[in-house]
């Protein structure tokens, strides 16, 4: 069971209703659309994407996108908001989008967001990221931003299995709007690039 689905945090349409009210309070909600368009991908694979906030957003800005998530609450949300889009039910430490018919199985981008490597099944994270790292095309980034106040899983860890997945860290920042990196820091936004 994944530390995700014990957690209290509101679930679909409920979700999306705080995304909508910074919104109308003028913020941007995009910081993670924003950091992934800079990379001028042409596939984006959105891993453990909710609600499908940052999937959508990047469909807008012309990216094909998939989005995959374990949490059918967040899904059926997703598909309302989104339904041209494909929304894939798949638990990311055993994903294979190779028997997904009409979507792509390798992406220039795969991001993590919203803290999804801190909300996996305890035990599974070097799994997930070996599948995320699978699902890079030659050169991909993966991008990952996590809490690390009092996060079950760190940066060390996170940093060895991408070693272990093949990836190298290109890039690492405090924020989605790429404020430096400080060590000891409580969030971080990082970039591991296939070879």
């Amino acid at each position: 069971m994944s530390r995700w689905s014990e957690t209290p945090a509101p679930r679909g349409d409920d979700y999306d209703a705080r995304w909508r009210a910074l919104e109308a309070d003028g913020r941007s909600v995009h910081g993670e659309a924003d950091f992934v368009a800079a990379f001028d991908p042409a596939a984006v694979l959105d891993a453990g994407c909710g609600t499908g906030r940052v999937a959508v957003e990047l469909a807008r800005r012309g990216c094909t996108t998939v989005g995959v998530d374990l949490d059918p609450d967040m899904l059926a949300t997703a598909a309302r908001k989104a339904p041209t889009l494909p929304w894939v039910a798949q638990d990311l430490s055993t994903l294979d989008l190779t028997s997904v018919a009409g979507v792509p199985d390798r992406f220039d981008v795969v991001v993590a967001a919203g803290n999804v490597m801190i909300f996996l099944a305890p035990g599974t994270e070097a799994a997930t990221v070996a599948r995320l790292a699978a699902h890079l095309a030659p050169g991909g980034a993966l991008v990952a931003g996590f809490s690390l106040h009092h996060a079950p899983y760190g940066l060390e860890r996170y940093d060895a299995d991408c070693a272990a997945a093949g990836l190298e860290l290109a890039e690492r920042w405090s924020t989605w709007e790429r404020d430096p990196w400080v060590a000891r820091g409580d969030y971080a936004v990082s970039v591991h690039r296939a070879p």
